[in-house]
């Protein structure tokens, strides 16, 4: 199993208005196709910056196949419509991780 996790940092006046898109708009969307599953958004709490808030938006996928699959056919136009919204305002990186050992 692997979970592809996308860390975003922004601005304390778009917090609000991310999260509100987040669990509206791209989680649906994202997991829509079904190759993406179990979509959690996560606050990050290590974050120290006063001006800024940090999430964590993280799926499971069974493959970096699927992954790739999903990025290609959906991916792409979420963060096209994430830049969109919130322009140079919003960076964000993402991690793709295994699980090694869970429940």
């Amino acid at each position: 199993m692997i979970v592809f996790n996308t860390t975003y940092t922004m601005p304390n006046e778009d917090a609000r208005n991310f999260v509100i898109w987040a669990h509206q708009a791209y989680m649906p969307k994202a997991t829509s196709t079904l190759l993406l599953k179990n979509g959690r958004l996560l606050r990050v709490l290590s974050h120290k910056d006063e001006e800024t808030e940090c999430f964590s938006l993280q799926f499971e996928v069974e493959s970096t196949a699927i992954l790739h699959k999903w990025y290609q056919e959906t991916g792409k136009e979420l963060n096209e419509e994430l830049l969109t919204l919130f322009d140079k305002r919003i960076t964000g990186f993402s991690t793709i991780l295994e699980v090694i050992d869970g429940e």
